[in-house]
């Protein structure tokens, strides 16, 4: 039997490209997600049929913790327990600042890093039980240095899992690793509104000129994950190309 992973927010985006890498290397795959039941049911048939491997596919809120709680339950009886924690479920309630509400930020909060914790603290008994566990969060450089007041809650919710990240580092070491991973511009459904002007003045400030795929995010938790890791831990690791100076 392989590595049990779980993957908030699994069934699209960054977080569906994880799900295939990982599968593809034959890590059993617990797909989370909340709203996208028809994308994680078929990419749920997709991994089975295409990398014979164990997964499930578990709708849950993780910013609710009887939720949380609940899917891990599920996972344990189901799979023996998860053993690796991408922490990628996210939302971007992009507005004006001047137009933003409490009840916005309060949600950003709630889902981005109540949801990290919530997920992290239910899977960390099982993994020190047996001396072995891997936590990813997905941040981003806008937790860092890259700052857009109308993603004034969402940047806020980045810095705070870096934090988080630190902080469950130091608390579960050293048998469980815990890792940050601050993707830039990243090509996902969350851009899909972005006007072309926008999108070629970020580009030119990337050494690269172009934003990321999701499957480069991938490569990097499957590096992470991996043995080929094993000296890394508590660090932050940019994604994105390379920032002009």
């Amino acid at each position: 039997m392989g590595k049990v992973v779980l993957i908030t927010g699994g069934a699209k985006g960054i977080g569906r490209a994880i799900a295939l890498e990982l599968a593809k290397n034959q890590y059993d795959i617990v797909i989370n997600y909340l709203t996208s039941n028809q994308e994680a049911e078929c990419l749920k048939e997709h991994i089975i049929q295409q990398y014979h491997v164990r997964c499930l596919a578990l709708k849950a809120d993780v910013s609710k913790e009887d939720q949380v709680e609940k899917m891990i339950q599920e996972i344990d009886k189901r799979l023996g327990g998860v053993d690796i924690l991408i922490n990628n479920a996210g939302i971007d309630l992009s507005n004006l600042f001047h137009l933003k509400t409490a009840d916005e930020f309060r949600k950003t909060l709630d889902v981005n890093v109540v949801g990290a914790y919530n997920c992290s603290k239910s899977v960390s008994a099982h993994m020190l039980k047996q001396d072995y566990g891997r936590i990813i969060n997905i941040s981003s450089t806008n937790g860092m240095n890259t700052y857009y007041p109308m993603c004034i809650d969402y940047d806020a919710s980045k810095a705070g899992l870096i934090s988080l990240s630190n902080n469950l580092a130091n608390y579960l070491a050293p048998y469980v690793r815990v890792n940050t991973i601050c993707p830039g511009w990243i090509n996902t459904n969350m851009n899909k509104n972005l006007d072309k002007e926008f999108i070629n003045k970020e580009e030119n400030k990337i050494l690269l000129g172009r934003f990321g795929n999701p499957n480069e995010v991938a490569e990097l938790v499957f590096f992470l994950v991996s043995d080929n890791a094993s000296y890394i831990n508590n660090s932050i690791i940019r994604i994105d190309g390379g920032k002009k100076c």
